[in-house]
């Protein structure tokens, strides 16, 4: 638990900007979601983004508020190859078949930071992101 409390604050410790991309990422990962749990894609969505938080608490609990953090994401890879798979079953001028490319788009972009990161750390920058955690 104290690693999920130190992840938490090393989020409200980042600058504005990032704090700003992380609240659209929980957005669109987390709560847009609830709204189309009759789909087995929102509930998936949901499962891996729980997944990746509890995944993030570990990281941070073995390395601090760290570039590693990125890992985190990893699983969002398969995530976004299923759902480009299951984008033909939905208009994009519905509501869900929009959500499902921003969840795509977002995440994506999402993934290259996170692999920047994870390279950073991997060559040598290993420290923590946030200080005073």
């Amino acid at each position: 638990m104290t690693a999920m409390l130190k992840f938490m604050r090393g989020l409200l410790k980042m600058p504005v900007y990032a704090q700003t991309w992380v609240m659209l990422l929980m957005v669109i990962n987390m709560v847009i979601p609830i709204f189309f749990l009759q789909h087995i894609e929102a509930k998936i969505v949901l499962a891996t983004i729980m997944a990746s938080a509890m995944l993030m608490a570990l990281i941070t609990a073995r390395t601090g508020f760290s570039r590693l953090l990125g890992a985190g994401h990893f699983l969002w890879f398969p995530l976004i190859a299923y759902l480009i798979i299951r984008l033909p079953y939905f208009a994009p001028g519905e509501f869900f078949g929009m959500w499902l490319r921003g969840v795509i788009a977002v995440n994506s972009i999402s993934l290259v930071i996170d692999v920047v990161d994870v390279v950073r750390f991997l060559r040598g920058d290993k420290e923590e992101m946030v200080t005073g955690l």
